[in-house]
This record gives structure tokens, sequence and C-alpha cells, in this order.
């Protein structure tokens, strides 16, 4: 089921010139994503951070022609905050988008779906995964490199210098869209 309908968003993307793009939500705690690493013999890396659960929210939007979209805050999350993400994707791509993405509670809301009703003429059209399976959204590959690549094992100090190394590594990703493109290769749902 998820896949054919998958299947009919791809379709209908290409036949009425809509931009398909794949949206998650994630978060990065000043805690470092701790990552194997090199060190001389018996002498083990040590990383030292303070023990805290400041977080920053982040929001991103990959689409097939390899674009990254993103917003972040200090805090969750919440169904208006879905709702300016859409408007943001829509003032950034210009023109129609199908947005795929899981069945969270803030993507489901009286909300979202009262910003549905007042778009005009169906320029944004939902379509969520199915229950249960993070590995068929493209986006967490992005939020692997993220953690794992480009921010591992990094110690911030504060809120404000996770931000800008966040930045700092979207930036990165934004010039090499071939990060992108593997991340909506991966899940193997964009074969024709």
């Amino acid at each position: 089921m998820a896949g054919a309908a998958l299947a009919r968003s791809k379709k209908k993307a290409v036949r009425e010139g809509w931009e398909l793009v794949f949206v998650d939500e994630s978060g990065f705690y000043l805690l470092p994503g701790v990552v194997r690493t090199w060190a001389p013999r018996g002498e083990t890396p040590v990383l030292r951070a303070r023990l805290t659960r400041d977080h920053v929210s982040v929001i991103s939007g990959i689409t097939p022609a390899g674009e990254l979209y993103t917003t972040m805050q200090d805090h969750a999350f919440t169904s208006s905050d879905c709702v300016r993400f859409l408007k943001h994707l829509r003032r950034q791509i210009g023109r129609k988008i199908i947005v795929v993405w899981d069945g969270a509670p803030i993507h489901r809301s009286k909300v979202v779906k009262e910003y549905l009703a007042t778009v005009g003429k169906g320029e944004v059209h939902l379509e969520r995964f199915p229950p249960y399976a993070p590995e068929l959204n493209p986006d967490e590959g992005i939020w692997r490199h993220l953690k794992y690549v480009e921010l591992r094992n990094l110690c911030c100090e504060t809120l404000e210098e996770l931000k800008l190394e966040i930045r700092k590594a979207v930036a990165r990703i934004r010039r090499r869209s071939s990060i992108v493109l593997a991340c909506i290769a991966q899940p193997g749902i964009m074969t024709n």
C-alpha cells in the first residue's frame, strides 16, 4: 500500500510539474554523537561534555533534484512549526509540492489540516509513509550523515555553538548534492 501511494505521488509530481519533497525532523543534543576514531595505541580518546538534555530541533526537506531545505529552533516542533516549514518550502521551491513524511501527530493535526484547506488550489499535497518504517524516508539518511559524519565526536558548550556547527554542516551538504541524491536512492523508492 505505501509503495503504491509513493508511486502515485511520484507519477503525479512528474505529470503535473509538482516538486516531491521528503520531510523529517530530528534533534541534536550538546552531547556528542560518538563515532569510532583513530588514536595512538594505548591512548583512548576521551570526549568531555556537559551532561544536559538541551537540544536543537531541526526539520528538513530533500528533493530528488538534490536540494536540501532546513529550519532549526531551540524547542521541539509543533504543528504550527510544521505549517511554517511548509510555507517556507513553498516560498523556496516556488511551485506546487508533494510532501512525503511520517504519520507523527504533529503532521496530522487540525492546524495542518486547516492550512491545507486554505492553500490556494491545492498547492501542497501530503502523503504519509507507513507506520514504523523510518527506513523508507530518504531524509533519515541526511540525519545519519549529519550526526555521524559531519558532526561526529563534536562537543559543543552552548546551543548557539551547536546551531553554528549544524549550519556549517548543512552548507557543506548543500554544496555536495551527491550526498542528498545518495540518500534519495538508498531506500529504493525512487526507482522507475
